[in-house]
């Protein structure tokens, strides 16, 4: 029996002013351009709180603080892969003016409200991106206390 490829994920809906911050990337599938919640995959040695400060900062060039979380999302994507997400809440009082991502792979980023995101040009990349928004919008969030870091010992 084979046991499936599975990646572990971290997201961020990060909130401001009534919008929400996306990315603009290239699909590594498909080709097209797409939005995304700035986000990618927990690294060896690496917690999913610090990955999801990385990836903010890597996609977005904030470095910045979650506040809470939505809990897991999974995904059985075209590829056959199985993803599981876990979805981090940024919502800043103030942003510096002037930010950038530090990653190539994204093209631009996006102030979208919820209404012009579902009616934007550009697809979303999967139907996470909109549900963790829209878990967002339902005050669906989760204490950071409830995820708890364990300190392997020796045997």
């Amino acid at each position: 029996m084979s046991r499936p490829l599975l990646h572990l994920t971290v997201a961020a809906v990060l909130y401001f002013q009534g919008r929400y911050l996306l990315v603009e990337e290239k699909d590594k599938s498909s080709g097209r351009l797409v939005l995304n919640q700035p986000a990618g995959h927990v690294e060896e040695n690496e917690d999913v709180i610090s990955a999801v400060k990385r990836e903010l900062q890597e996609e977005t060039g904030l470095s910045l603080e979650p506040d809470a979380w939505l809990g897991i999302s999974q995904l059985k994507a075209a590829n056959g892969h199985f993803y599981v997400r876990v979805n981090f809440v940024f919502t800043p009082t103030e942003l510096p003016l002037q930010y950038q991502p530090q990653d190539d792979d994204i093209l631009a980023l996006h102030w979208l409200s919820l209404d012009e995101l579902r009616t934007h040009a550009l697809p979303v990349r999967s139907q996470l991106v909109l549900d963790a928004i829209t878990q967002f919008e339902q005050n669906q969030l989760l204490s950071l206390s409830q995820i708890r870091n364990a300190v392997a010992h020796s045997l």
